[in-house]
């Protein structure tokens, strides 16, 4: 059965973005739910999706070979994914799929077409990468050329006909043997002969890297991903996204995983935890800097946590409805308030920029731009790299989604913008329209 509520994506002519079939904008706002098929049940399953729909989120970044012992602990239905050879190995080669009881691909197939009458787009990662490289965590690693590309084929071929799929290759590890890349070659290979190629396909890369990092030049990688990661306060991620944009051949690219709201600083609860403004943070400097879009995380979803502990603190549902994961669609809001596909980073538009935490990040189309303070502190602006004689000024307000209308100014020379507020917990967004073009206020559709 071909699920309709999602139309198929692909590459924008740009190769900036990603469109839908009839070449509409497509922006992805995901969150990492890594253990979702693993461990939460069919209600709890479709509560979780339908509170992200409802927050606007585009992508469900999900696992099915999971990292917290996909192989050997069983779903919610007491099922695994795969069947064990004559030598006892969990094997990619013999997916459990019984035709008694409800097995873990028919949980699988529940959940990504329940994602689809959502509207919902689930990124595949066909396993987490400590079944191929036992670099960190349990694994087993599982994972030959051969039974990498059966398995991608076997998938391929399930899956060719749901167009709210997008295949993602990795899964947090670093590719460091040749093995390794012959795998996920191998793998990217069975998936496209599976699905003749209809799904987009991208790679999930470590901590601090860039899928460009190694497999930029593959011609099964329609995307980059970067994880900027847990491991600093202010990661300068636009930094990561500028080096893939100007990559040659020219490949979209986002931000995957980034700082998760009330992930433990560093991986050490004593340092503190990320909050709602350290996601703003890196979603606007990602997505300003030339990103296809962003995904959002918290480290109590994608673990689907029960237990407080200092490292997870607190449970899932809960977790559901933090500000930042509430704040997230006014990033999506913004972005597609104004005309998407011509989108360019220009931090030409800023006269005077600041260092560190206050990183000032600029983005414009021909008509109009966007500059994002982190903190509140005032924006040096060169004027006229947008068109119009005029412009008209607004503040957006990344925590609310509201705006406030500050004038309509000469297109020339340089200016500089006062925030409504400043200091921590108070960024805001510039925006800069041709007066002629009459947009709507920033936020709403155009």
């Amino acid at each position: 059965m071909e699920i309709q509520a999602t139309p198929w994506l692909k590459v924008s002519e740009n190769q900036r973005f990603l469109v839908k079939e009839d070449g509409t904008p497509f922006f992805w706002l995901g969150d990492t739910a890594w253990e979702l098929f693993h461990r939460l049940d069919r209600e709890n399953a479709e509560l979780y999706l339908k509170t992200r729909a409802d927050q606007r989120f585009t992508v469900i970044q999900a696992v099915a070979l999971a990292e917290f012992e996909g192989l050997t602990v069983p779903n919610a239905y007491g099922r695994k994914p795969l069947l064990q050879n004559g030598s006892g190995q969990y094997d990619p080669t013999l997916p459990d799929v019984s035709t008694e009881g409800y097995d873990y691909w028919d949980h699988v197939d529940y959940i990504v077409d329940k994602a689809a009458s959502l509207g919902l787009y689930i990124a595949l990662l066909p396993t987490w990468g400590d079944k191929f490289n036992l670099a960190w965590g349990k694994g087993p690693v599982i994972f030959n050329v051969e039974n990498a590309k059966i398995y991608g084929r076997w998938l391929g071929e399930r899956y060719k006909d749901r167009p709210n799929i997008i295949w993602v290759l990795g899964g947090d590890r670093p590719l460091t043997t040749a093995l390794h890349f012959a795998v996920i070659r191998g793998m990217a290979e069975g998936l496209k002969e599976g699905d003749s190629g209809r799904h987009l396909i991208t790679f999930h890369p470590m901590g601090g890297y860039s899928s460009s990092y190694h497999v930029h030049d593959e011609s099964w990688l329609d995307f980059n991903m970067i994880q900027s990661g847990h491991g600093d306060l202010n990661k300068d991620n636009y930094n990561l996204i500028g080096m893939d944009y100007y990559k040659t051949p020219l490949k979209p690219t986002l931000d995957g995983e980034p700082c998760y709201e009330d992930h433990p600083i560093g991986f050490k609860p004593e340092r503190g935890y990320f909050d709602a403004a350290d996601v703003r943070k890196t979603a606007y400097w990602a997505v300003f800097a030339g990103a296809l879009g962003h995904t959002y995380g918290h480290h109590c979803i994608w673990s689907f946590n029960q237990e407080r502990s200092p490292y997870f603190i607190m449970q899932w549902k809960d977790a559901a409805q933090r500000p930042g994961a509430n704040q997230m669609q006014f990033v999506r809001a913004l972005m597609e308030s104004r005309p998407f596909l011509e989108r360019v980073p220009d931090q030409n538009l800023i006269a005077e920029n600041y260092e560190g935490a206050n990183h000032l990040q600029a983005t414009r189309g021909k008509n109009y731009a966007f500059i994002y303070t982190p903190d509140g502190l005032n924006i040096k602006v060169n004027m006229g790299k947008i068109s119009g004689e005029t412009v008209r000024a607004y503040w957006y307000d990344p925590r609310t989604g509201g705006f406030q209308f500050i004038g309509t100014y000469e297109n020339k020379g340089i200016l500089t913008f006062v925030p409504p507020t400043s200091g921590r917990e108070n960024d805001w967004v510039l925006v800069l329209d041709d007066e002629s073009m009459n947009y709507p206020v920033p936020g709403k559709q155009y």
